[in-house]
């Protein structure tokens, strides 16, 4: 025997009839939808039917997002710069791995690259492939 979905609450339905989830084709709708995910997520509780209905616009968010604005790939010494921002971090911090505050400093002002045994200690310090900070970004 095959079972379906279950029947959708009257809230449910109100949730779809109020702004019906469609993919999204341009960037006022992409606001739009983000505007009803925010009213939503707003509310002081929210119920499974809450939860469901935004899932589905997460996805339709997502979608559009991938399609219409990729995440650019850091690499390099801007995925160092990158890492040292999230991470809170100094260039002071680097200078065991850099061997000192001013080679961390010339590697992250473009003045001199990353040599493979640095990308390595500096992979193994972020738990990130050596390979990422080998590339170079202009």
């Amino acid at each position: 025997m095959t079972t379906g979905l279950e029947t959708s609450s009257s809230y449910y339905i109100e949730l779809l009839n109020t702004f019906p989830p469609r993919p999204i084709n341009s960037k006022a709708e992409l606001i739009a939808t983000q505007n009803r995910i925010n009213s939503i997520l707003d509310q002081p509780t929210l119920a499974q039917d809450d939860r469901d209905y935004l899932k589905v616009l997460g996805m339709l968010v997502y979608d559009y997002e991938e399609t219409h604005e990729p995440i650019p790939t850091l690499q390099g010494i801007n995925l160092l710069k990158a890492l040292i921002e999230e991470a809170q971090l100094e260039p002071k911090d680097l200078a065991p791995i850099l061997e000192s505050e001013t080679i961390a400093l010339e590697i992250l002002k473009h003045q001199r690259d990353i040599s493979d045994r640095q990308a390595d200690e500096l992979a193994a310090f972020f738990r990130i492939s050596p390979q990422l900070l080998r590339s170079v970004n202009p």
